[in-house]
């Protein structure tokens, strides 16, 4: 293990603003005090440039090397938090009821800001490194809200990395998988809009509760015969409301969930479906059916070069034996991919000892990872503006 030394010798200063950050978090696009942290830690660095308000909470670095170059490295890390009740009892639990950091992006947010530090005191580049603190990554547009103020335009990136922690129970484990990585998804919501009766009479209703249960049954018929079968995609019914009394049938039911694909004409495929589906159970049983089909991310694509070039800078720190180029596709979806969609770059995953799924409301991120991920961050800048 190599962790650079003003990272390593940092290492306290960075747990202390994991443990803050995990106490203090923040739903996308109100991460006001997080951002606030960030933008002090940057001046307190000595970084050239600070911006702050982009996107809503989203703050930028310049950090500008000690050699002459014209290129431009960016580094990205998400800052909210999730709605979920911590139940880890560590004793810098969350303070703010019903939130939550179970997905890693106070680490996210701590390591950029060890990359930003080291990269500011040594300056060993050509060229400018451009430290991007997201908000709103959890299914709120944060990237995209970043990209519709002029993110790039205004500081622009010839290549972009990010990085995501993995509770894989393989502790300074870096992989990539190349190509695409990461699903797209879409979210989707549908009403029923039926006929609500007394519950001992159904017979004067247009039962809305009936209709949706069918229609979640019919939906997964896109997968097993309209999606070929080499062709992935996960479609998932995760809500249905409906009623509020035991002898009332309702009027209204309504559903919702997500799609996930690796294809762009799959999700369309499976978008048209949906639609069809809706508007033949609507003639069938006589009600008004309307869905809500919003695409949030997109399929996240690792440049194949660039990913090589990611990998060499991990190994540089955790040894060739704790990389791989290898991993497999995951189902999940990130908006970094947005990002990507823009400027190529590429997107790897670090492990850290515990094995608590994410959006877990007892997610454990072990502070050991803080300086390797931000050594591993900083190290990437150094070979791509190494000359």
């Amino acid at each position: 293990m190599s962790v650079l030394p003003i990272i390593a010798a940092s290492t306290e200063e960075l747990t202390d603003i994991f443990k803050d950050l995990h106490a203090h978090p923040e739903i996308g696009f109100t991460e006001h005090r997080t951002a606030g942290v960030v933008a002090d830690r940057l001046k307190a660095y000595g970084v050239d440039e600070i911006h702050t308000g982009i996107g809503g909470t989203g703050v930028v670095g310049v950090i500008r090397g000690n050699r002459d170059g014209a290129r431009r490295v960016g580094l990205r890390a998400d800052m909210d938090a999730l709605p979920i009740e911590e139940e880890t009892n560590l004793p810098y639990r969350s303070t703010n009821p019903g939130v939550m950091h179970a997905c890693g992006h106070d680490a996210h947010t701590t390591m950029l800001l060890g990359a930003a530090k080291h990269l500011a005191a040594t300056r060993d580049f050509a060229g400018t490194a451009i430290v991007i603190f997201q908000p709103a990554e959890e299914g709120l547009g944060g990237a995209r809200g970043m990209l519709a103020d002029g993110l790039f335009e205004r500081f622009p990136c010839d290549e972009v990395f990010g990085m995501h922690n993995s509770p894989s129970g393989e502790p300074n484990r870096v992989g990539i998988c190349k190509g695409p990585a990461m699903a797209g998804a879409s979210f989707f919501d549908i009403r029923v809009q039926g006929k609500g009766s007394h519950a001992a009479m159904p017979q004067q209703s247009r039962d809305p509760l009936v209709i949706a249960s069918a229609l979640v049954g019919s939906l997964q018929t896109i997968l097993s015969r309209n999606v070929a079968p080499l062709d992935a995609c996960v479609l998932s019914v995760t809500q249905l409301h409906a009623g509020s009394a035991y002898n009332v049938v309702p009027d209204v039911a309504t559903l919702a969930g997500t799609i996930r694909y690796f294809k762009d004409g799959v999700r369309d495929l499976a978008e048209t479906r949906m639609r069809e589906l809706c508007a033949g159970f609507a003639t069938a049983y006589g009600v008004e059916i309307t869905i809500d089909l919003r695409n949030i991310f997109d399929v996240l694509m690792n440049d194949a070069d660039l990913s090589e070039a990611y990998l060499e800078a991990a190994a540089d720190i955790v040894g060739e034996e704790n990389v791989s180029n290898a991993d497999e596709p995951a189902t999940g979806s990130e908006d970094f991919a947005d990002m990507l969609k823009v400027v190529p770059g590429a997107y790897c995953r670090i492990g850290h000892s515990g094995t608590t799924g994410l959006h877990n409301p007892s997610f454990f991120l072990d502070p050991d990872l803080l300086p390797v991920g931000a050594s591993v961050m900083a190290r990437i800048v150094e070979r791509r503006l190494a000359s």
